[in-house]
């Protein structure tokens, strides 16, 4: 039987296909995907955009930087939050534990803001779930009457978000 050995100077250890990697990063570009992973016989390959290692230390923060002019743009309704949730029942609820943006990147405007007329399936906010961003849409057509979440604010399980009235 034939071992294989490693080649003198080189450490044993994953070979990484360039070729795998490359076809991985165009079958994002041709599926607007983020990131791809795949797993073939011990080994694990994941590609994405916009440097996924980099992303836990780096997403959050210039999200936040950009935030005070947006967030200013609405701060009663931000404020009111803790009184105006009890009397929210109506309100968008969020589907999962994460952490909202209300802009689709750093330095954009905000998706939507108060007195905006919406359409069911609209874009409201993002949140960001264990590294993916989740768009979260408008459950019907109407106006925004108060959000009340700020940017880069965690939020949970069913809590209220943004009031369309």
């Amino acid at each position: 039987m034939a071992t294989s050995k490693p080649a003198a100077g080189k450490k044993p250890g994953m070979n990484i296909e360039s070729k795998l990697v490359r076809e991985l990063a165009e079958l994002l570009n041709e599926t607007g995907l983020t990131e791809i992973e795949v797993e073939d016989d011990g080994r694990k390959i994941r590609v994405s955009r916009g440097g996924v290692a980099a992303s836990p230390t780096m997403a959050p923060a210039p999200m936040a930087a950009p935030s005070p002019a947006p967030v200013a743009a609405a701060p009663t309704p931000a404020a009111d939050a803790p009184a105006a949730v009890d009397s929210h029942a109506d309100a968008l609820k969020c589907p999962m534990v994460g952490t909202v943006y209300l802009a689709p990147e750093p330095g954009a405007s905000n998706f939507v803001s108060v007195g905006d007329a919406i359409s069911e399936g609209d874009t409201v906010l993002i949140i960001e779930a264990m590294k993916v961003m989740n768009p979260i849409t408008a459950d019907k057509s109407g106006t925004i009457k108060a959000i009340l979440v700020d940017n880069a604010q965690p939020v949970e399980f069913d809590q209220p978000l943004v009031v369309i009235g």
